[in-house]
């Protein structure tokens, strides 16, 4: 009897610290939507990685606002990583079940499926780490995103804090590094190669001249006037 007792304490105990953390979040998501995040889980874990090589390791950042971020940028990030991002509240149904269709048919991963908001949840939060336990955690913190940001502000902060290159965070550090210009003057072409060096920005980073990006940049390119941008 005891022991069933303990047992259940521990199930309570537990339950109890769940929802703290998840109250803990929402806190978080509530406060940056007023003020700009300085720093996110994925950003920590990139300039500890970092300085194991280098004790003085900094990342590259600035804080760039929604209007000073050129359009032809958000329409390829639109067009490259959620074509439907305005109009779905968090998950596009559609797109997962074609994701999961193409892993099938090669018989392996080769995409996700992930909306801009879901990707953000989990720069914001959590680790690159796939377990069941991520995924449903990032499911939670989109929905806490959607139902408490606008598109424009989910987009602003998106472009703000996704890597770009090592140790290269946001449009601002991105068009600096590979441009050396202001994130508001990026050109179309500029913008859809940016964009298709998203999923895998270190890599490329070291490979700028990699067939597959040209591939990449030109798809994303053709794909761009037809997305909606907040």
């Amino acid at each position: 009897m005891n022991a069933l007792l303990w047992l259940k304490r521990l199930a309570l105990g537990a339950l109890a610290l769940l929802v703290a953390y998840q109250v803990w979040l929402f806190g978080w998501v509530l406060w940056w939507n007023w003020v700009d995040p300085d720093t996110t889980r994925f950003m920590s874990i990139r300039l500890e990685e970092l300085r194991a090589r280098d004790p003085q390791a900094q990342l590259q950042k600035q804080w760039i606002t929604y209007p000073r971020i050129s359009v032809n940028l958000k329409r390829a990030i639109i067009a490259a990583e959620d074509a439907r991002f305005v109009d779905h509240e968090g998950f596009d149904w559609e797109g997962i079940q074609k994701a999961i269709e193409k892993n099938q048919k090669k018989g392996r991963v080769v995409a996700g499926g992930s909306t801009i908001s879901q990707q953000l949840a989990k720069n914001l939060f959590l680790t690159p780490a796939r377990t069941p336990w991520r995924k449903a955690e990032e499911a939670v913190i989109t929905l806490m995103l959607e139902s408490v940001w606008s598109k424009q502000r989910i987009l602003e902060v998106y472009l703000n804090v996704i890597e770009w290159g090592d140790g290269i965070f946001g449009a601002g550090a991105a068009a600096r590094h590979y441009y050396g210009i202001s994130a508001a003057q990026i050109s179309p072409e500029q913008a859809a190669r940016l964009a298709g060096i998203v999923p895998n920005p270190r890599f490329y980073d070291r490979n700028r001249n990699a067939p597959g990006l040209a591939r990449k940049t030109a798809i994303i390119l053709a794909r761009m006037p037809a997305a909606e941008v907040p």
